[in-house]
């Protein structure tokens, strides 16, 4: 079996035709599956690159500044005590709703009240309460979407929408409650309908993507 390849060819004048010969497949394959190893590489390198570049960036620039490195750090994780104290009693609330939720079955009962018109329109059930539970929390969020990749896959339809759907979406309420609570703010404006609506959005488009994806 032969597939059409694109073969670069440049010309005087700096211009460039390709030229389309058949290849075998596998060749075509192998080109591929070299160029997605060195491009998933070269992200591990500079996942694990990345975080040692800010320390040594933050302290550099601060000595560069003359500033003091160790009385800034004790001060900055005295405020960031101060915060936790502040909003611990938001994040004890929603982290005891998560769970009452998941131990009562209300979960489940909405799935099962809602599968029937979410997979009229593409939705697969397993992720409606993955998609509610990542508003909140997103430990409880990972824990539903590992037991849906034992379920169904990693790399089925549904679970490759999970992980569009927690790639692309945020922890809406708990961030409003962390940032808004330690900011002393009550009014909050179009945040929670602007945050609600963006993660609707990402919802669509996992269920797009995936759909690509699986075909």
């Amino acid at each position: 079996m032969h597939t059409p390849y694109l073969y670069p060819l440049r010309l005087r004048g700096g211009y460039i035709c390709y030229i389309i010969k058949p290849v075998p497949t596998y060749v075509v394959k192998t080109k591929h599956a070299w160029g997605q190893a060195f491009f998933m590489g070269f992200l591990l390198f500079l996942s694990d690159f990345m975080v040692p570049l800010i320390i040594f960036y933050i302290v550099g620039f601060a000595i560069l500044g003359k500033r003091p490195v160790f009385d800034d750090f004790l001060y900055g994780a005295k405020e960031g005590m101060q915060t936790v104290v502040q909003v611990l009693p938001s994040l004890v609330g929603l982290m005891t709703a998560v769970g009452v939720l998941r131990a009562s079955g209300f979960l489940e009962f909405l799935t099962h009240i809602l599968e029937v018109p979410a997979t009229s329109i593409g939705l697969p059930g397993p992720i409606i309460p993955i998609a509610f539970i990542r508003l909140v929390s997103n430990s409880a969020a990972v824990g539903l979407v590992l037991d849906l990749f034992k379920n169904y896959g990693p790399d089925s339809q549904v679970g490759l929408m999970a992980s569009i759907l927690m790639g692309s979406t945020e922890t809406v309420l708990y961030c409003m409650s962390v940032y808004f609570g330690s900011a002393g703010i009550s009014r909050t404006r179009y945040t929670l309908a602007g945050g609600l609506l963006a993660a609707f959005v990402s919802l669509a488009a996992s269920v797009i993507l995936a759909n690509q994806l699986a075909l």
